[in-house]
């Protein structure tokens, strides 16, 4: 970790266009800390991998358009042998059953008692409640994705990453404009007054968007289980793009995390790569028995690591150009830069990694590597064990992600 600043930052090289966002987001006198997880990178407002506490104050920009945007993994009693006899026809029927990409409605109907959350009352004029319950246990596009993992004793596990969908887009969407945001993607964040009218609204509403991500996540993880004729032994969930109400130096802050996933001592978080690499399940290190440094790093990252490997190559550059084909734009593979679909199917290839859907913005090679990150958080968390993907399912190839993740 090296202090730029007031800034903790972790990772090598850092990202100058993210430094750049969150020296701007430091400057708001409500700012008491600011932190930069190894994974960073610009974007929109704050930068991902951006951590911000807030006294009496909490930013819409911070926890930006994908509210509790995060990861769900459940253990489950299958053996990887048998996963990895039958990989093809689950993916096929993971492919077949859950929603993946842009506005997509659930086939399913699911029912949850969140819809009778009092915090409806604040969100109901906004119109979203429909699309909220059509949308609830959809995947979407972009980084979002379902995953078959295998862990190092050869047990099978389910991991999701996606949020609040929709309804959070709308949410977000409503209090940047409603708090006269500027809409460009180096403006100081908006910050809003958490005893104003419109704060208050936004927590409440925000919360709700919490609860809404979770349920989908657990429907999501809940169905695939089923597909694997299989029963849930253990989970771990968490939020990556969220504000909390947390208490640091003895003062109580909202800390905004934005791509950043909570890492307190005992608290377990799930940690993605990429669609090639392996993932982690990690945990917070109890500081009261760290090293000084470590603790001292902990501290500064406000109990926080990283939510992935980062990207190495922005989406456009894994892309490359885009070109029309009968009317559609699409990527030109053939732009210096720009990873292939073969490029991208030989990498996971080698790993034995069965593929649905996908485009190439989102290719291992458009990615650092997840091990390499997670050395510059050495100390303040511990790896509990390393999932090996078998399957992939992601939305398909010209699917536009909004969201901003």
């Amino acid at each position: 970790m090296q202090l730029i600043g007031d800034t903790a930052v972790f990772g090598d090289p850092v990202d100058t266009g993210a430094l750049d966002q969150i020296k701007r987001t430091r400057a708001h006198e409500r700012v008491r800390a600011t932190a930069l997880m190894a994974d960073h990178h610009k974007g929109y407002g704050v930068p991902i991998g951006g951590v911000v506490a807030y006294e009496d104050a909490i930013s819409p920009a911070g926890v930006g358009y994908d509210i509790a945007c995060g990861n769900k993994a459940v253990l489950t009693d299958m053996p990887g042998s048998e996963a990895r006899a039958r990989i093809e026809s689950i993916m096929n029927d993971v492919w077949s059953t859950i929603s993946f990409g842009m506005g997509r409605k659930n086939a399913e109907h699911v029912d949850h008692d969140l819809f009778d959350d009092p915090a409806w009352s604040v969100v109901n004029r906004l119109q979203l409640r429909d699309k909220a319950a059509n949308q609830l246990g959809t995947v979407g596009s972009g980084n979002h994705y379902v995953d078959i993992f295998t862990d190092e004793q050869d047990r099978v596990w389910v991991g999701v990453h996606f949020g609040s969908r929709g309804f959070g887009h709308g949410i977000a969407t409503w209090a940047l404009k409603a708090g006269g945001a500027s809409d460009a993607m180096d403006a100081a964040p908006l910050v809003l007054e958490v005893d104003s009218d419109i704060g208050t609204e936004y927590i409440a509403a925000m919360n709700l968007a919490g609860r809404y991500a979770y349920a989908g996540r657990d429907w999501v993880c809940q169905r695939v289980v089923r597909i694997l004729g299989a029963q849930i032994l253990d989970e771990v969930h968490n939020h990556h793009n969220f504000a909390w109400l947390e208490t640091h130096d003895g003062r109580e802050v909202w800390v905004v995390r934005k791509g950043a996933t909570p890492a307190f001592a005992g608290q377990r978080g799930f940690v993605g790569g990429s669609m090639g690499d392996d993932a982690v399940i990690l945990e917070g290190v109890d500081p009261a028995g760290n090293a000084l440094a470590a603790a001292e790093n902990q501290a500064a990252a406000l109990f926080s690591t990283v939510h992935g490997a980062g990207r190495a190559m922005s989406r456009t550059a894994a892309k490359g150009r885009r070109k029309k084909v009968e009317g559609r734009w699409v990527a030109d593979p053939n732009h210096p830069g720009a990873v292939s679909r073969q490029e991208m199917e030989r990498w996971i290839g080698k790993r034995g990694v069965v593929l649905r859907g996908a485009d190439t913005d989102e290719a291992p090679q458009a990615y650092k590597r997840l091990p390499e990150v997670l050395r510059h958080h050495a100390g303040t968390v511990s790896i509990l064990h390393t999932l090996s993907p078998i399957g992939v399912a992601m939305a398909g190839a010209g699917e536009f992600d909004p969201y901003k993740d």
